[in-house]
């Protein structure tokens, strides 16, 4: 039988993800619009999404964070132009976006003197391989595996190297160990459901210690500049961004943190997706022709949750645009790269109930395309 009940919301892509709950573009402060990132109201804007960002996550006081261009993708290039190449690198990689990386590092960069941990998709490399004494580049949720980074002891606290970690599917949906972090970086689009293009970078006194002594060989653009005279661009830091912002999107991302705030603030939003990941999982449990990609339950992400299904690729691609004929789920299909398969997000910006709704469909679509 044709499941009765749609999910209130469909939207479970995983970037960008579905907006907060009860989200009203008319509810946003629009009066930054029309006026200069420059003059004080645009500076106080970003100021305050950058102190509330700060103050919600529970980053250590003396941690300096900034909105910088290119979503993700730009704050990470942007750390790794900076920083790399004063010392050896270590590259874990275990999904499409840890391996950009590694390929930035050892074929744009072209740094000689680095060291590769890769794994499968729905696994992890070893950690305890790293050296502390070497830069480790990593991510911490693989988006596009469904396979998150469950513990930080493997990284030491009395390190030399540098910590550089892409964070953009964990930060606000998972507990960071942020003194074991010394560059984190992510894009609002992701765990807050925020309009895309924007990212953040948070470093550590140490990140900034090595930007303000050592300079890379290579020339940098403008956008990618974290420094000026040896010496850090303060105002990224304060609300004085590199180019200009969009800011209306900075004002959809603030009302993401007013609502973070409002349910509770980072445990309950924390909470929210390890519920939506616990709906999934006793699903999983009763379905023998689905399966998660992440093989440890330790390991499997509570945002983009990643499956296998017995079916051909053909028959997945069927199911999801049964689906999607129904506008019961969008965007549900695996990353290009990744096994065919599922990748649904569980982010705390998804009800649970709109999961309970979608898992009767995917039951019954099943069904309809199983041979």
């Amino acid at each position: 039988m044709t499941p009765e009940t749609k999910p209130a919301n469909p939207n479970f892509s995983s970037g960008p993800c579905a907006k907060r709950p009860g989200y009203d573009l008319a509810t946003l402060d629009t009066s930054t619009l029309g006026r200069s990132h420059r003059a004080a109201i645009g500076k106080a804007a970003l100021q305050k999404a950058i102190d509330d960002t700060k103050s919600i996550l529970g980053l250590p006081a003396d941690y300096r964070v900034g909105i910088v261009p290119a979503s993700d993708t730009g704050a990470m290039e942007m750390a790794m132009w900076n920083l790399l190449g004063e010392r050896p690198v270590d590259i874990c990689a275990w999904e499409s976006f840890g391996k950009e990386w590694l390929t930035d590092i050892t074929k744009q960069l072209k740094l000689a003197d680095t060291r590769t941990f890769v794994a499968e998709y729905g696994e992890l490399p070893d950690f305890s391989q790293t050296n502390p004494t070497h830069d480790i580049v990593f991510t911490w949720n693989g988006t596009t595996s469904g396979v998150k980074v469950n513990n930080a002891d493997w990284i030491a606290d009395d390190r030399d190297g540098l910590t550089i970690c892409d964070a953009t599917s964990a930060v606000f949906a998972m507990p960071m160990p942020w003194e074991k972090l010394d560059v984190i970086t992510f894009s609002w689009q992701k765990v807050l459901g925020g309009e895309g293009a924007h990212g953040v970078i948070v470093l550590s006194p140490k990140a900034v210690a090595r930007l303000e002594s050592y300079q890379p060989a290579w020339p940098l653009p403008k956008i990618f500049r974290l420094t000026s005279n040896q010496k850090l661009i303060e105002g990224i830091f304060e609300g004085a961004t590199i180019n200009t912002p969009s800011m209306l999107c900075v004002a959809d991302y603030q009302d993401a943190l007013d609502w973070v705030v409002s349910i509770g603030g980072l445990d309950a939003a924390i909470q929210r997706s390890e519920d939506n990941l616990a709906v999934l999982s006793d699903f999983v449990e009763k379905n023998e022709w689905i399966d998660f990609l992440a093989s440890d339950p330790t390991t499997r992400s509570n945002t983009s949750a990643c499956f296998t299904l017995k079916l051909k690729p053909d028959e997945v691609k069927a199911l999801i645009k049964l689906l999607e004929q129904h506008q019961v789920a969008f965007d549900i299909g695996a990353y290009r790269d990744a096994p065919a398969g599922l990748r649904i997000w569980c982010g705390s910006t998804v009800e649970t109930a709109d999961l309970k709704a979608l898992l009767p469909w995917l039951e019954w679509a099943y069904q309809q395309v199983a041979q």
